[in-house]
């Protein structure tokens, strides 16, 4: 296979294309400044993740016998070029566009954004008060005293300064990670100057090491392997090997080395040597790495640089029942974060850990806030005496120490918790209560596309759906035994559930759609995905393409289909939305002869969610909840701001149109 051909896009690359949609809000002047410093942060924070887990992949399979890496990919080593080709032309856009606009907006703005050269007497003597009483005994400093003597070790993704001592010896400083990132000095004549820390250690430390000939210090930065490497481990204490593990990705493999572009060439070759990096591992950066702390780039000024804080809604007629058990029994009822709040989740969490009729709570948890007011209902619940049981999923990649600390919190107190089993995650998010009504249980479900996340719940779009429907509860019921380990299959018809039903269901329903095509009805398939990466998947909608089916999707983040091709694509249409909130809630619409069938869940078309995890979509069956969400998809179907072209380059333009749509703006008001 390719890397990019006419039939699949490479997922890397086309995830890294998806990163430059978030370089492209950056520098999207519409957007309130420091809304573009945010964009900053999360490419930065995106691109260390990749580099942790994807790249360290694809460097592990290099290793692998000849005839193996065939199977799984071709030439890892082209692959790893493209990337590094593609990385370095977005670092220096998102380089030029810090220092040519970001710099100069924000002096616009009275806040000067300066390093130690430019540092005048009394902000030198500033920086050095400051580095004296906060910085100094914080410091962590290794000079090693012959080459590779094996005494000095780069923690992951922690930033450094480094230089030459009397030109031999190679001193690393790390910047303390518990001291803020930003310093802001005494303002001047209505300017408000704010420095790195980096540049008030440079100052000092160069003043310090001059008699060391070494007066200039450069910034790097390392990401190392964060694989855990248990994903296709099938026995064992899978929980006690996570824990085991953690510590690894402090330890792994060297899959980036971010270098200040600046940096002496001498001292490079000294830095690559001690560090055992090569050519391939270097990354050009800037002066400064770690954008990601862009998050907390202090405002000194009494201005508005950011985006109205946007307070979600409560949904009117759930407010009109004190009680949500006789809210979601009278009729299915949907939110759409962060439009609508998820309050009324833990509204019904609250009530069930309180109801005295509620005899059981099952939840599965795959990212949970770190303080939860969801949890805290759970633990009352089993302190109440309600039958609690928890499905946490340890596998959640960088919230595993997360999830098993709250697993260990909800065992302590009575809760029933398990834990995530070898070679498959569990990536649904359901909750089923049972509450005793007229002597009989009485069955009430929630399924959502997004995680029970407080946090994540303001910032994310998903959609969630409350039901008594007995058809959904009671196969929900069953996928809650299976995860008990009580069935080996559960027997679905309403629900499909991966990887037992998803896959093939959707194969059928693609199936209807091209065989109504050639009939001469009408068909068509309307996707809101995260991702479409599945080959098998991808291959159905080039056949339903070539019967004349019409295909819409809204995919954010990679996407491995090529539309636009003739005999392949031409009637499949794709476009990528990146605004204020991410686009997270997976919807399938199929015309399905003029009797439209919808489903949501948590799901996207990639291979591991259709086959490697446990996934749970639900049908929309309430006629209410079915319009609410065909109106919001047909507005990201719309969208003529935000919405990017994806083509068979993925070149992100823009949606060329007369009218201005912003679907996320407009969703506001349709909630």
């Amino acid at each position: 296979m390719a890397l990019i051909s006419k039939k699949y896009y490479n997922r890397d690359l086309s995830w890294l294309r998806f990163n430059h949609r978030v370089l492209q809000e950056a520098s999207d002047k519409n957007n309130p400044l420091y809304e573009r410093i945010k964009f900053l942060a999360i490419f930065s924070s995106n691109l260390d993740e990749f580099f942790k887990v994807r790249v360290s992949d694809i460097r592990k399979i290099k290793n692998l016998d000849k005839p193996l890496r065939k199977k799984l990919i071709t030439k890892p080593n082209k692959l790893l070029k493209k990337i590094k080709k593609q990385v370095l032309l977005q670092q220096q856009e998102f380089g030029d566009l810090f220092v040519n606009q970001i710099i100069p907006e924000l002096k616009k703005e009275g806040i000067q954004l300066i390093s130690c050269e430019d540092f005048s007497d009394s902000q030198k003597e500033f920086a050095e008060q400051y580095y004296q009483e906060k910085l100094k005994n914080k410091l962590t400093i290794n000079i090693n005293v012959e080459q590779n003597d094996g005494t000095i070790f780069i923690e992951n993704e922690q930033l450094y300064l480094t230089a030459l001592l009397n030109d031999e010896q190679l001193i690393f400083v790390k910047i303390p990670s518990n001291t803020p990132r930003f310093v802001t000095f005494p303002s001047e004549n209505n300017t408000h100057y704010i420095t790195f820390v980096d540049d008030i250690l440079k100052h000092n430390l160069a003043k310090f090491y001059a008699q060391k000939q070494s007066s200039k210090f450069y910034s790097i930065k390392i990401s190392r392997d964060a694989e855990l490497y248990i994903q296709n481990e099938y026995s064992g204490d899978l929980l006690t090997k996570i824990k085991n593990s953690l510590g690894n990705r402090e330890t792994g493999q060297v899959t980036r080395l971010l270098i200040d572009t600046a940096m002496p060439t001498i001292l490079l070759h000294h830095v690559k040597q001690i560090l055992d990096a090569n050519e391939t591992d270097v990354m050009q950066g800037g002066r400064y790495h770690n954008f990601k702390d862009f998050f907390g780039f202090p405002n000194p000024t009494q201005k508005k640089l950011s985006e109205e804080t946007l307070t979600p809604i409560q949904d009117p007629e759930l407010q009109k029942f004190s009680n949500m058990f006789e809210a979601i029994a009278k009729k299915d009822r949907l939110l759409c974060y962060p439009y609508e709040s998820f309050d009324d989740v833990l509204r019904l969490a609250k009530q069930a850990s309180e109801d005295k009729n509620v005899s059981k709570i099952k939840i599965t948890l795959y990212r949970i806030a770190k303080q939860s007011g969801l949890a805290d209902a759970l633990l009352n619940a089993a302190k109440n005496g309600k039958d609690v049981f928890v499905f946490i999923e340890t596998k959640a990649r960088f919230d595993e120490e997360n999830n098993i600390r709250w697993g260990k919190i909800l065992e302590e107190h009575g809760a029933k918790v398990m834990y995530s089993y070898p070679g498959i995650k569990v990536h649904s998010k359901i909750l089923l209560i049972e509450r005793i009504e007229d002597n009989k249980p009485m069955q009430y479900g929630y399924i959502s596309t997004g995680n029970f996340n407080e946090k994540t719940a303001k910032i994310y779009t998903d959609f969630g759906l409350m039901t008594a429907n007995i058809e959904i509860t009671s196969e929900l019921k069953q996928v809650f035994q299976l995860l008990e380990g009580n069935i080996i299959i559960p027997k679905t018809k309403k629900l499909l559930v991966s990887p037992f039903t998803t896959r093939s269901t959707f194969e059928k329903f693609i199936q209807t759609e091209i065989e109504n095509a050639i009939a001469g009805k009408e068909a068509y398939i309307i996707l809101k995905l995260n991702s479409l990466q599945d080959n098998k998947m991808i291959d159905l909608l080039y056949q339903a393409n070539n019967a004349g089916v019409t295909i819409r999707a809204v995919v954010r983040g990679i996407c491995c289909l090529v539309p636009g091709i003739e005999g392949q694509s031409e009637h499949i249409h794709i476009t990528s939305i990146v605004d204020r909130f991410l686009e997270h809630g997976r919807v399938y619409v199929f015309a399905n002869g003029g009797n439209e069938k919808m489903y949501i869940g948590s799901a996207d078309w990639m291979t591991r969610n259709l086959d490697h995890r446990i996934e749970v979509m639900i049908p929309v069956l309430d006629n209410d909840v079915y319009f609410k969400l065909r109106r919001m998809i047909q507005l990201q179907l719309d969208d003529t701001v935000k919405a990017r072209i994806i083509n068979e380059d993925q070149d992100n333009t823009y949606v060329d149109s007369a009218s201005a749509l912003r679907a996320q703006v407009a969703s506001m008001s349709k909630t």
